[in-house]
């Protein structure tokens, strides 16, 4: 059963990309202002993400980039998931709470500890109530991702899904989010472990 990509977005060296088209750049700003400044620049307007970590602000703004212009809308809350995966959990946001507690333990820090909690940060902005699974790799494993999303896929458990990767430890990042779905949409490409592979490694650009 043949299953399709139907957006990506990726987020990577300060720059924000479309379906591999640049739609933002800040080279200027560490990554707490560069997120910032793509949520300015996008218009988004939700303010519990001031209070997100780096990890659920850079997975958040990614999946607002990949979702938008899509048919998301169209499906019930049941039938979207998400399966994603990264390299350093959530270190970032737990060597920053283990510093909070030699003077204050912070609990908006706290929150934050968990890889997971970026999944909830998004399925709660968009309703989304299907299967979810979060994954640790030393690197991104498209073979995985494609075997995963397709058996929840073609098995009916879900009608789309968005899955990728999402990393951050300290000034180190990158997101590459995938939305999947069974219906092929206008320049949708197949859903394939070559072309997962293939759009995460190529989009590493150094220009715009």
């Amino acid at each position: 059963m043949n299953n399709y990509i139907t957006s990506y977005c990726t987020i990577v060296k300060h720059v924000v990309y479309k379906n591999e088209v640049p739609v933002f750049e800040n080279r200027d700003a560490d990554l707490p202002a560069f997120l910032l400044s793509a949520y300015q620049y996008f218009g988004l307007n939700y303010p519990k993400f001031y209070k997100m970590d780096n990890l659920s602000k850079l997975g958040w703004l990614a999946s607002e980039i990949l979702l938008k212009g899509s048919y998301i809308k169209d499906y019930e809350p049941e039938d979207v998931g998400l399966v994603l995966s990264n390299a350093n959990s959530s270190l970032d946001s737990d060597q920053k709470y283990i510093k909070s507690v030699s003077d204050i333990p912070s609990p908006a820090l706290f929150v934050y500890t968990l890889p997971n909690i970026m999944i909830g940060e998004i399925c709660i902005r968009n309703n989304f109530k299907g299967e979810d699974a979060f994954f640790i790799f030393e690197k991104f494993d498209a073979g995985f991702i494609e075997l995963y999303v397709n058996n929840l896929l073609n098995n009916n458990t879900l009608s789309a899904c968005i899955c990728g990767w999402v990393d951050v430890f300290e000034s180190d990042y990158k997101a590459v989010l995938f939305l999947v779905e069974k219906e092929e949409r206008d320049n949708a490409i197949s859903f394939s472990k070559k072309n997962l592979g293939g759009i995460f490694d190529n989009l590493v650009i150094d220009k715009i």
